[in-house]
């Protein structure tokens, strides 16, 4: 099987800035290590998702694969955090947010995220020490 549910997987945008640095936080939070990560371009990626029948419709979200589901935009931020050490583990207690207004800040960044904070021509390399934690 293409994905391990004992491995949580976040599908990020590889060429944002936005995106590079909020995988970096992850990395550094979330210390049980169990968050698998890759881009969105990558031929994994591609994979993972095709394997799940996931058409592209929403290939310019954050993607969140757990237990063999996928979560995207605001709902796979919160499903994140619980993954996460406190206090950012608290952040999951915002989904009770109405899911409408959580999706439509989420959907401004992502709208805005390379005019805001720029984008790079191509995926960053994973620092040696986390290179086990990318697919």
């Amino acid at each position: 099987m293409i994905t391990d549910s004992s491995h949580p997987i976040v599908l990020f945008d590889g060429i944002c800035n936005l995106c590079n640095t909020s995988v970096r936080f992850l990395l550094t939070y979330n210390r049980k290590a169990n968050l698998r990560f890759s881009p969105l371009q990558s031929v994994k990626a591609k994979k993972i998702l095709k394997h799940l029948n996931w058409e592209e419709k929403a290939m310019n979200s954050l993607i969140f694969i757990e237990n063999n589901q996928i979560f995207i935009k605001s709902e796979a931020a919160f499903k994140i955090s619980k993954h996460l050490t406190y206090p950012w583990k608290a952040i999951y207690h915002l989904r009770h947010f109405p899911k409408g207004f959580c999706d439509w800040l989420y959907d401004i960044v992502a709208q805005n995220r390379y005019s805001w904070f720029g984008k790079q021509q191509s995926c960053n390399m994973p620092p040696t020490e986390w290179v086990d934690r990318f697919l």
